[in-house]
């Protein structure tokens, strides 16, 4: 008996272990949101919610009285701690008023190039960095990883007027992959890699050398922030998220890559993809808005001024006419964007995206150098957050793609990858909520700011 009950807890332990992929991401996800919400306590109205509803989500996200961006939140530190150095001159942080308005319009002035300039920039850029791969055998890549030198390049000339020199793109890439790890909780930061980012801009500023400057009224370091915020950070980062749903998307539905190869001159295809992309794995997650007045929901519902509104776009985005997670980009054929529930940069009443003209056109071109260059193969999980990169075999014209047995390895691969993972994110994670909390980067800027 002792012999059997040894062999049946050998089983079961063997067995726990085989399908540790299966149970074991789940149960962390869990224990992950468990803890923060401990760590960081329940601040915050959800949007759509048990108060707000989804049919009142874009009216109260454009209400006047729905500006206020970081102040008054403690949810704020713990988005200033991912985005230093100076996330108070990011874009996105800076309260309302003339200090706003002001870096605003150099956002938009630096991002106001005709389209065929941005389609330009991207299919140039994407050129060199896709050109570098061999073309003799299949490259197993991931794919934010492959794209990420091509935003770099992408938004240094459109910041500085040049090419961007090799040195500076791996800069440039070193300081937005360590934002976007450390977002995802895959690494904790490495403020000398940002620091690095700050010095180059500093010098580049200092010496008159770069041609996107500030009002007087900010100093240089505020400038030198505010670039590293808004276009190597954000930009590139952003870009080369959705450049990795879009391609990995594409290469998990091969009746669709053969549809764009076939048609791969016509926008209106590629559009319909990246649009189904965007609404399947919206970019923006959760965006904060504090109340400055009180906002009138309904005849029931009044929002007190002071109120964090969490505004969150794939719930919003998976109700109404296209609320479904089925990735189906010929919805598009027939279905209008006024008619879905969907907010690919944001509402425009309130911060929308600044890039949301030059984005997809951008995307849209380094698509089609992609499908002119390979054919896409993938078998990783897809999801939003997409921790693992976006792993991916390209393969040449004329090579033969992967065949079953290496697209089930993939898989493989990808699940016991994402069980250690998900481990990973919850220690790390834990451990930079807590710091945020100790160092409250956004409520002691503010405290110091009314003394």
């Amino acid at each position: 008996m002792r012999a059997v009950a040894t062999v049946l807890l050998t089983i079961a332990v063997l067995g726990a272990a085989w399908s540790l992929p299966h149970w074991l991401p789940p149960l962390v996800i869990r224990l992950r949101e468990w803890i923060f919400t401990r760590v960081n306590g329940g601040e915050g109205i959800p949007v759509p919610g048990p108060l707000v509803g989804a049919e009142h989500f874009e009216r109260v996200y454009s209400d006047p009285a729905a500006d206020g961006r970081s102040r008054g939140a403690g949810l704020s530190d713990l988005f200033w701690y991912w985005l230093a150095p100076g996330p108070q001159m990011h874009q996105e942080h800076l309260e309302p008023g003339e200090r706003y308005r002001s870096v605003a319009r150099v956002t938009r002035r630096v991002l106001a190039v005709p389209h065929t300039e941005s389609e330009r920039l991207a299919v140039t850029a994407a050129g060199r960095v896709l050109d570098a791969l061999p073309r003799d055998r299949i490259s197993k890549v991931r794919l934010r990883d492959l794209t990420m030198p091509i935003w770099a390049e992408v938004y240094f000339e459109l910041v500085f007027g040049e090419r961007c020199p090799p040195g500076v793109r791996d800069l440039i890439v070193g300081n937005a992959n360590d934002v976007v790890t450390a977002l995802k909780g895959t690494s904790l930061r490495h403020m000398d890699r940002r620091d690095r980012m700050t010095a180059y801009l500093v010098n580049r500023l200092a010496d008159g050398t770069c041609p996107i400057t500030l009002p007087p009224e900010f100093t240089l370091q505020e400038t030198a922030w505010y670039l590293q915020g808004a276009f190597f950070n954000t930009a590139v980062v952003q870009m080369s998220e959705a450049m990795a749903h879009v391609l990995l998307a594409i290469a998990q539905h091969p009746d669709v890559r053969h549809g764009l190869t076939a048609t791969l001159d016509e926008d209106d295809a590629i559009d319909r993809v990246v649009d189904e992309t965007l609404r399947v794995h919206p970019l923006f997650g959760v965006a904060h808005r504090i109340t400055s007045a009180p906002i009138v929901v309904d005849e029931h519902t009044t929002l007190p001024a002071g109120s964090v509104l969490l505004f969150n776009y794939l719930a919003f985005q998976r109700t109404g006419r296209a609320g479904d997670d089925r990735f189906d980009p010929g919805r598009w054929l027939t279905l209008k964007r006024s008619e879905a529930n969907f907010i690919p940069f944001g509402v425009t009443a309130n911060r929308a995206c600044p890039a949301r003209g030059s984005a997809p056109v951008m995307l849209r071109a380094v698509t089609r150098e992609v499908l002119r260059r390979f054919a896409l193969a993938s078998s990783a999980s897809h999801t939003r957050s997409l921790p693992s990169r976006g792993p991916a075999y390209l393969s040449p014209p004329g090579i033969s793609g992967p065949g079953p047995a290496r697209l089930a390895g993939m898989r493989l691969a990808d699940r016991w990858a994402d069980a250690g993972r998900g481990v990973k994110q919850l220690v790390l994670g834990t451990y930079m909520v807590v710091d945020a909390r100790r160092q409250r980067l956004c409520a002691t800027y503010f405290e110091e700011a009314l003394r």
